[in-house]
């Protein structure tokens, strides 16, 4: 028997498996150059950055292992008062892929995000990222033509936003 999939708050004992994930899965899709999340410094302590508050980040387990991960915050560059969150550094090992998990993860960050008070949601990511935007159209995602924000992100060249 399989056991099920577990979405849960990360906690410190997560980081270096969720620092991984970002790193594998960005360097499988050539996003691992300047100007991309992977060189954030919150990646090697996700727990710590998105500790509560306006920020949150949920990963996906199973058998005991975190095969991925996604999180939210205020984006960078606009006030509080703005009410915009930016999905951030979501991404799944191939384990964890066409299971129905990043839809399940996206609809209880949308909610989780709307409990927070933000009423839009922005994100970035690359052309090679299909199966990423696939997954972001069927949630209600609409493309938009520019960046905005202070991501810090220049290497990202597709960007979407919905209201929550």
């Amino acid at each position: 028997m399989t056991t099920p999939w577990i979405l849960r708050p990360i906690r410190s004992a997560d980081d270096a498996a969720v620092a991984a994930i970002i790193r594998a899965v960005m360097t499988e899709h050539g996003a691992a150059g300047p100007g991309f999340a992977i060189h954030d410094a919150e990646v090697d302590g996700m727990s710590a950055a998105y500790a509560g508050g306006e920020a949150r980040y949920y990963v996906v387990e199973r058998d005991g292992a975190v095969l991925g991960g996604a999180g939210f915050a205020r984006l960078h560059g606009t006030a509080l008062a703005d009410g915009v969150s930016e999905l951030r550094k979501m991404y799944f090992l191939p384990a964890a892929r066409g299971q129905g998990l990043g839809c399940a993860l996206l609809a209880l960050l949308l909610d989780e995000m709307r409990s927070a008070g933000y009423r839009r949601c922005y994100l970035e990511t690359t052309r090679q990222m299909q199966a990423a935007q696939r997954l972001y159209r069927a949630a209600g995602f609409r493309p938009q033509p520019a960046a905005e924000g202070a991501t810090g992100h220049h290497g990202c060249d597709v960007f979407y936003s919905r209201s929550l």
